[in-house]
């Protein structure tokens, strides 16, 4: 394997750049605490895995290489950002015995998170660009493969857990019903944000 720690700092300033998953888990944290946005965290972890499958299989090849399936990928995950991001703006302030949190439940979270790390093509162009420069192709193909994906999963881990902490600490001072309802608004209009720019980026 190539300069292993030179893929973590490459991929642990990935996982660290703010965009969707980040908004996502710093939302659910300061909404819905943190168990909630544990699963939710390791759904995206669980998305980036399989992502990073599909680019080992060459089917990421593919569709970096095929404008139509890129199309495809690009507007639908467009339209997913889009939509969760309209319902997180519609979401109602969080009030503290709302019984919301408890119905909403782990898997939920995880469900979110892990199609919206799936709609991101931008994902698929990270593991195709990036896991080719760190592999010896001296060595087995799938133990260096396996290496990489799940040390990627562990920064994600590592990383999204660190911002649930810090959006956690800071809900004790941001907890009225109208900053949480700001907070919802803020969120969604990151997600929108991100599924509009993903859609006009050539």
């Amino acid at each position: 394997m190539e300069n292993y720690f030179l893929f973590l700092m490459v991929a642990a300033t990935a996982v660290f750049n703010p965009g969707p998953g980040v908004t996502l888990t710093l939302t659910n944290s300061m909404r819905y605490g943190l168990r909630q946005t544990l699963g939710g965290i390791a759904g995206i972890a669980f998305g980036g895995l399989i992502m990073a499958i599909v680019s080992a299989t060459g089917l990421g090849l593919l569709m970096t290489t095929s404008p139509y399936v890129l199309t495809v990928l690009k507007y639908a995950g467009s339209a997913y950002l889009i939509f969760l991001g309209v319902k997180m703006w519609r979401k109602p302030p969080l009030a503290n015995d709302d019984h919301d949190v408890l119905r909403s439940g782990i898997q939920k979270r995880f469900a979110e998170a892990f199609w919206l790390q799936l709609s991101n093509p931008n994902a698929i162009l990270f593991f195709v660009s990036a896991f080719p420069q760190f592999i010896n192709s001296n060595s087995p193909y799938v133990f260096q493969f396996a290496i990489l994906s799940f040390s990627y999963c562990f920064l994600v881990l590592v990383i999204h857990a660190s911002y649930a902490l810090t959006a956690r600490t800071a809900k004790k001072w941001l907890s009225s019903p109208n900053v949480t309802h700001r907070i919802n608004q803020a969120g969604g209009g990151a997600l929108v944000a991100f599924g509009l720019i993903l859609a006009f980026q050539s």
